[in-house]
């Protein structure tokens, strides 16, 4: 494939949010972007927000029939991926409108609702390595390729084996263990793609208000969106990466695992 071809790229869960933030930037540096949305018509609408170069495709990542049908339309109309954002995610799967520290009440591992667990874990984990297995082969049809995932500095063990870490109180077993997991799968992956021309990074926005955390993070979503806009409009990081804010990560905003 000639390596002058126009970047693709498709960001789950980009019709509001750190997803909406990042498939904005991608338009604005000359991206094709496929906006992804479980609800194609507010996937239309943040298409038509972002203006130019920007393209709404419905995407449910737990939906089996849904994931085949977007990776069809990818491979109709552009044949490749440049890159893939996996921001798709949620944070809990019961009641509406309660506050953070209700949901992580509840969510801890003496308590927690294994149905809820398994709705999660469905999304974040199952769903978003579900999505990636079924776009490799078109990140594999493009001269070079990254994957970026959008997991959570509260997926660390080792941050959260810290006695001195303020935010350890959240590691739950629902929502917080999930990014963990996301991490293991993802680094797994991008050990086994080493060799390849796809590199895999991981990153934390940090604790940014989103809908994740009833909008009672401490950062804007613009704010939070800068180290995932970073990481994925960067082409020379190194395979394997998992990098957060500068505020709060260590050297090269790399977090420990």
């Amino acid at each position: 494939m000639e390596t002058n071809k126009k970047k693709v790229a498709l960001v789950t869960g980009a019709n509001t949010g750190v997803g909406f933030q990042v498939a904005k930037a991608l338009a604005a540096s000359g991206y094709v972007v496929y906006v992804g949305a479980r609800d194609l018509q507010k996937g239309d609408a943040a298409a038509s927000e972002i203006g130019s170069h920007t393209k709404a495709i419905q995407l449910d990542i737990t939906d089996t029939a849904s994931i085949k049908a977007a990776t069809a339309k990818i491979q109709d109309e552009s044949g490749y991926l440049t890159l893939l954002v996996n921001n798709a995610a949620i944070s809990h799967a019961g009641k509406e409108g309660r506050t953070m520290e209700e949901v992580l009440g509840a969510q801890k591992p003496s308590i927690a609702s294994i149905s809820e667990l398994r709705t999660v874990w469905d999304t974040n984990v199952f769903g978003t390595l579900a999505v990636t297995q079924a776009v490799l082969p078109l990140l594999q049809n493009a001269p070079a390729a990254r994957i970026v995932t959008v997991s959570s500095a509260l997926g660390s063990l080792t941050l959260n084996a810290n006695p001195h870490n303020p935010y350890r109180a959240a590691f739950d077993a629902v929502y917080g263990a999930s990014k963990t997991a996301l991490n293991g799968i993802f680094l797994s992956l991008a050990n086994e793609l080493e060799n390849t021309s796809i590199k895999v990074h991981l990153v934390s926005p940090g604790f940014t208000a989103t809908a994740l955390n009833n909008f009672q993070g401490t950062d804007t979503v613009e704010h939070g969106s800068l180290e995932p806009i970073r990481v994925a409009l960067s082409e020379d990081l190194s395979n394997g990466s998992f990098t957060g804010p500068a505020d709060f990560a260590g050297t090269d905003n790399a977090l420990p695992w």
